[in-house]
């Protein structure tokens, strides 16, 4: 037996938390931009993020509401998503807070930044990913407003790889799932694809 829920009648904030505990688990780019005058470093997560396109690479997140990260977006066409690890779980989850946009969330938080190789805004020194990003295009969709950044550079830092390719059990990233809950990497399973020609009868 299933439940019916029309978002017409339920409502927009209902139907989006309805909508984020079950797109689950969704990766998060902590977003790191400068305010216009480059006075202020703002960084905020957020976990409407995945990747857009392999050539050129485009990573796309979206900012619900006209929040500092894409204003700054805006104005500057530039931006850093960083990697979201388990070891600073608390820390993203306090950049999530609206601080007022000349209240930087570096310092707020007390985060150490580093600059970034191709864009201004700075990089998280204790991310093991950081993706230097040019702005490609935005798309106003209702209340939201999807971003779309051409990735110019990647820094990953070594203890992170093995065999020269990111590890998931080094880089333990976080989730967001429903609610105020949060997930971690639990049991990995590794499966190649079967190609069509190796497929077993039906």
């Amino acid at each position: 037996m299933r439940i019916d829920y029309d978002p017409g009648s339920l409502g927009a904030g209902a139907f989006y938390r309805l909508l984020t505990a079950v797109v689950v688990p969704r990766p998060i780019a902590w977003v790191s931009t400068l305010a216009a005058d480059g006075t202020t470093a703002n960084l905020a997560p957020h976990s409407f993020f995945t990747v857009a396109c392999t050539d050129p690479p485009i990573v796309q997140f979206t900012s619900v509401g006209r929040k500092d990260s894409l204003r700054n977006v805006e104005a500057t066409g530039e931006f850093v998503v960083n990697l979201a690890p388990e070891e600073l779980f608390e820390q993203i989850n306090a950049t999530a807070t609206a601080f007022p946009a000349h209240e930087g969330e570096f310092d707020a938080v007390g985060i150490e930044q580093e600059p970034s190789l191709r864009v201004k805004p700075p990089r998280v020194a204790a991310s093991p990913v950081a993706l230097e990003c040019r702005l490609h295009s935005t798309l106003g969709i209702g209340d939201s407003t999807l971003v779309l950044g051409e990735v110019v550079h990647a820094a990953v830092r070594k203890d992170v790889l093995v065999d020269g390719h990111p590890d998931i059990r080094r880089l333990r990233p976080l989730a967001r799932l429903g609610g105020n809950e949060w997930g971690t990497v639990g049991e990995i399973r590794d499966l190649a694809r079967i190609p069509y020609r190796d497929q077993p009868p039906s």
